[in-house]
């Protein structure tokens, strides 16, 4: 349940940035924290919210990269203070990049956390390489479509899971092999595809029996990433026979991963995509907007803090 207040606009510190937030987004992080899954990290009442846009309102001493009137984006430390559904944020200069001159507030707020998610996930652990290929389940998700982009650009073929209605949003996000998991099994689909190799990296961005089933897609010494929980055990002694390894992300925050997604907005390699768009005030309707599990969003719900 949310509730507006008026709260006492935060003090930047040393090495901290006052923003005015223009924009932010929404994610099932938001969701889950609200719901309390996450209740002894973050305690409620709390101002929750994971992506911000806006622009410098105040440095704190020792700040050298940033002044008043900059444009900046960022994710706000995870369970560390307060979040982005507010007019004001605090955050230290070093989690914080000058937003892509190309992006509106809007974009730029719906990039930040599911793309510094997919970076370190394709880039960090799975060191996906030129040449290699890659499945991303859940292309058309807010995570998903971000990953495939990228994928893209890393000179990867790209393998992707979508509803039959996706398609050619997939596509055109650059996919080359789009599965429609309603009416296939990818598992059929990708040995097919592959003549039976498989493929280098499956990224899970749904959850469910992925992890498990994801070894019946993987060539020899491939990789797996998820950044779903983990709800129940799972099986995974098929992966044992392909010398595969797992990585788990729970994405963290820094400048530098900041800096590369900028490059890439930059030569036109990556752009979010907006599903729908509420004002602040309308943050609960937004919230179970993206919890209906046949919402037909693609992309991510941006919210807008300044009209």
């Amino acid at each position: 349940m949310f509730a507006f207040r008026e709260v006492p606009t935060p003090v930047p510190q040393a090495g901290q940035v006052l923003v005015r937030v223009h924009a932010t987004a929404i994610n099932p992080l938001d969701y889950q924290v609200r719901r309390g899954d996450y209740a002894d990290l973050v305690p409620r009442p709390a101002i929750t919210g994971h992506d911000v846009s806006g622009v410098v309102e105040a440095v704190g001493p020792g700040v050298t990269r940033f002044a008043p009137g900059d444009a900046v984006w960022y994710t706000p430390q995870i369970f560390q203070g307060q979040g982005s559904y507010a007019e004001y944020h605090v955050a230290d200069e070093a989690i914080v990049g000058l937003k892509p001159p190309s992006l509106s507030h809007l974009e730029a707020a719906s990039l930040t956390l599911v793309g510094g998610t997919a970076w370190e996930a394709l880039v960090g652990r799975a060191a996906l390489r030129v040449g290699e290929s890659v499945l991303v389940h859940g292309g058309a998700g807010g995570v998903g479509h971000v990953a495939i982009q990228l994928a893209k650009a890393m000179g990867a073929r790209v393998f992707t899971t979508v509803r039959e209605a996706n398609f050619e949003f997939a596509r055109g996000l650059g996919a080359d092999v789009v599965i429609d998991f309603e009416q296939e099994d990818y598992v059929q689909a990708i040995a097919r595809e592959t003549q039976g190799r498989g493929v280098d990296v499956v990224f899970d961005t749904i959850g469910g029996d992925t992890l498990a089933r994801s070894a019946d897609v993987l060539a020899q010494l491939g990789r797996v990433v998820s950044i779903v929980d983990i709800a129940q055990p799972q099986n995974l002694i098929q992966a044992w026979g392909k010398n595969a390894s797992y990585h788990f992300v729970f994405t963290r925050q820094h400048r530098s991963k900041l800096d590369e997604l900028s490059a890439l907005v930059a030569r036109g390699q990556l752009r979010p995509h907006i599903g729908a768009v509420f004002p602040l005030a309308d943050i609960a309707l937004a919230h179970a907007l993206l919890e209906r599990p046949d919402n037909g969003l693609r992309g991510k719900i941006a919210i807008a803090v300044v009209a």
